[in-house]
């Protein structure tokens, strides 16, 4: 088992857990008269992804190939479940959270993962297919586009687009014919301009990017918010738990922004250490994907490090300005237990990789 991969992926997490702590205790208190409230749960989600991980790791990866099919069809029915008034909740504006008591679970994080195994298993079964759009990338972009159309329905732009990237690097690393990528570029900011502008939220966040102090108490209000926070950090920032942002100013700096704390309470070397972090876990998992030969193990591992990756580029490109509001967390540690889980049983699969193949 690839021992250093494990050790940065339990280092993030732990350091995320004292993250959620300093970000969240004025909120929790206030709320909930407890300022452990959001920490004890990430802890407990913790605690149940750090056995998921390491059970998941002992499970040959060959299980995903041959359940691939029923692990994508069970993710498939979950998305259309959780659009049911009643049986979906809606959290932030978007019904994709199953709410269990206190606990929310959200199918897109599974949806990603699954469609990660599914694809894997197609391209490695259709590899005489892959130059030919209609009988080797058609089949599987019709799948993407479907769970993609689900999670929109939520909505959540920001999922969708992790899930459809991700399949897209896979495509790339298989070797696809580079002329779909442009063309399918073409199409995908065509599709995107028009996901923008049939909904007006969406494009109120376009207009808050290019100008936040346009609407400084509205759409533009977070992203100020977060600047105000990485600001004063400098190089090594106001000291753990002295944030000033947290305190009433940046809405709910646990989940979405825990990256502006990091930087306001730890500064430009807080900063780095995280980036340092993901960077560790790219490299090894470059290592793990290149170090096998068969197929299928080697899509399924630069899908999964692809995912999570691109999730942690696009969170801090939105808390640095980068571009717009998305709603997307940091991996490993933002507040969030759906997508905690996913992130480490993720991990899993890539450390059984590892054992197989070291």
């Amino acid at each position: 088992m690839d021992k250093i991969l494990f050790l940065t992926v339990i280092v993030l997490s732990i350091f995320g857990l004292f993250m959620i702590y300093s970000s969240s205790s004025i909120w929790a208190d206030y709320k909930f008269h407890d300022s452990f409230h959001y920490v004890k749960y990430q802890g407990l989600f913790f605690l149940v992804g750090f056995f998921v991980m390491i059970f998941i790791s002992k499970i040959p990866y060959q299980f995903y190939y041959r359940y691939s099919n029923i692990i994508l069809g069970f993710s498939f029915v979950l998305l259309i479940l959780v659009l049911i008034p009643g049986i979906g909740s809606i959290r932030n504006g978007s019904r994709s959270w199953f709410g269990i008591g206190s606990f929310g679970i959200q199918p897109s994080e599974a949806a990603k993962i699954s469609l990660i195994i599914f694809t894997s298993k197609y391209l490695s079964s259709s590899e005489d297919y892959i130059q030919s759009f209609w009988k080797g990338l058609f089949p599987i972009l019709g799948v993407v586009l479907l769970f993609f159309g689900l999670i929109m329905l939520q909505p959540d732009l920001g999922t969708g687009m992790i899930l459809f990237i991700s399949i897209i690097a896979i495509l790339f690393i298989a070797g696809a014919d580079f002329r779909f990528f442009l063309g399918g570029g073409f199409l995908g900011i065509i599709g995107v301009i028009i996901l923008i502008v049939i909904a007006p939220y969406r494009m109120q966040r376009i207009t808050s990017f290019i100008d936040p102090w346009k609407d400084a108490l509205g759409t533009g209000f977070q992203i100020i918010q977060s600047l105000y926070a990485i600001g004063p950090g400098g190089l090594l920032g106001t000291g753990y738990l002295n944030s000033i942002q947290k305190h009433f100013y940046l809405p709910e700096p646990q989940t979405d922004f825990i990256f502006s704390i990091i930087a306001e309470e730890f500064g430009v070397v807080g900063a780095l250490f995280v980036a340092t972090l993901f960077i560790i876990l790219f490299y090894r998992g470059i290592v793990i994907a290149n170090r096998t030969e068969e197929v299928f193990s080697k899509y399924l591992a630069f899908g999964i490090l692809f995912q999570i990756i691109f999730q942690a580029i696009m969170n801090l490109m939105v808390v640095v300005g980068l571009i717009p509001v998305t709603g997307v967390t940091l991996p490993f540690l933002s507040y969030g237990g759906s997508s905690l889980l996913v992130s480490m049983a993720s991990i899993g699969i890539l450390l059984n990789i590892s054992r197989n193949h070291s």
